[in-house]
C-alpha cells in the first residue's frame, strides 16, 4: 500500500512539473473570478427574478442551487475534457525506455505501479474539481447568504465520471504505449456515445423494429460507461439534495472501470520490458 502511495505522490508531482496542475489551477481560479464578477454586478431583481431575499425562503435556496448549477455544468464538462487531455499522457511517459527500466528495478511490483499512477492521475482531477466546485459555490452562497453543502458532493460524481474514462485510457496506454487511442476514445465516449445511447435508447426501440439491434443497443447501453447519466442526472439530484436515485449508471460504470483496470493489470504484469 506504501508503494501506491509513492506511486500516487510522484504522479502528483511529475504533474507539478509539467504545469498540468497550475493550469488546471489557473483556469478554474480564473472561472472562479468571471463567476463571482458575473453574481455580483447583475441586479438583485435580474437575479431572483422579483422574489425578495428577505421573504424568498424555499425559492430563494432554490434560484441560488439553479444559477450555481448553470455555472458549473459546462465549467465541470470542460473540466472533464482538460482532465483526458492532460492525464493521457501519465502511463505511455512511464512506459518509455529508461523510464520503465528505472521503476521496475525499484522493489515495486507493476499492480502497485499502475494502480499508483492511476490514482496519481485522479488526485490531481480531483483537487482541481474540487477547488472549481467549493470557489463557485462559496461565490454563490455568499451572495444570496444560502450554503447548502450538499451541493459539494457533486465533486465525487464528475470525478468519478472521469475515474471511469481515465480506466480506459490506462488501459489503452499500456496496450499501445501511446496517448493518441486512449484519449480519442474517452472524447468518442464521453462526446458523442454516452450522450447518444442516453438520450436515445427509449427512441432507438421505436425507430428500429429489428429484435436484434435493440438488443445490442441495449449491450452497447450497459457496457459503455454512462458518463451522461453521471455528469447529468445524478449530479443534478447530488445538489438539489435528492441523493442518488438511479445507482445504475454508477453500478455499470464502476464494472466497467474494474473491468479495464483489471485488464490494464493483466497486461502490463504480461509485457516484456
Amino acid at each position: 500500500m506504501n508503494n501506491i502511495w509513492i506511486t500516487t505522490g510522484y504522479t502528483v508531482r511529475e504533474a507539478l512539473a509539467r504545469k498540468v496542475f497550475l493550469f488546471f489551477l489557473g483556469l478554474s481560479a480564473l472561472a472562479i473570478i468571471i463567476s463571482a464578477i458575473v453574481v455580483n454586478i447583475i441586479s438583485d431583481s435580474t437575479l431572483m427574478g422579483g422574489v425578495d431575499f428577505k421573504q424568498g425562503g424555499i425559492v430563494v435556496n432554490e434560484i441560488a442551487t439553479s444559477i450555481e448549477l448553470i455555472i458549473i455544468t459546462p465549467l465541470t464538462s470542460l473540466c472533464v475534457l482538460l482532465a483526458i487531455f492532460s492525464t493521457a499522457s501519465f502511463v505511455p511517459v512511464m512506459l518509455e525506455k529508461g523510464n520503465i527500466d528505472l521503476l521496475l528495478s525499484k522493489p515495486i511490483s507493476r499492480t502497485q505501479l499502475l494502480i499508483g499512477k492511476f490514482c496519481g492521475g485522479l488526485l490531481v482531477v480531483l483537487i482541481n474539481v474540487a477547488f472549481l466546485v467549493i470557489g463557485v459555490w462559496a461565490v454563490v452562497s455568499l451572495r444570496f447568504s444560502y450554503f447548502d453543502f450538499t451541493f459539494l458532493s457533486i465533486i465525487l460524481s464528475v470525478t468519478f465520471a472521469f475515474a471511469v474514462l481515465y480506466s480506459l485510457i490506462v488501459l489503452f496506454g499500456v496496450i499501445t504505449q501511446g496517448s493518441v487511442l486512449g484519449m480519442m476514445l474517452a472524447y468518442f465516449i464521453f462526446l458523442i456515445l454516452s450522450p447518444l445511447l442516453y438520450m436515445g435508447k427509449e427512441q432507438f426501440s421505436v425507430i428500429i423494429k429489428s429484435d436484434f439491434i435493440n438488443s445490442l443497443i441495449d449491450v452497447f447501453y450497459y457496457i459503455i460507461p454512462k458518463t451522461s447519466e453521471l455528469m447529468g442526472e445524478t449530479t443534478i439530484n447530488l445538489a438539489i439534495g435528492k441523493g442518488i436515485v438511479d445507482t445504475q449508471p454508477i453500478l455499470t460504470s464502476l464494472a466497467f472501470m474494474f473491468a479495464a483496470l483489471g485488464y490494464s493489470i493483466y497486461l502490463f504484469n504480461k509485457k516484456d520490458f
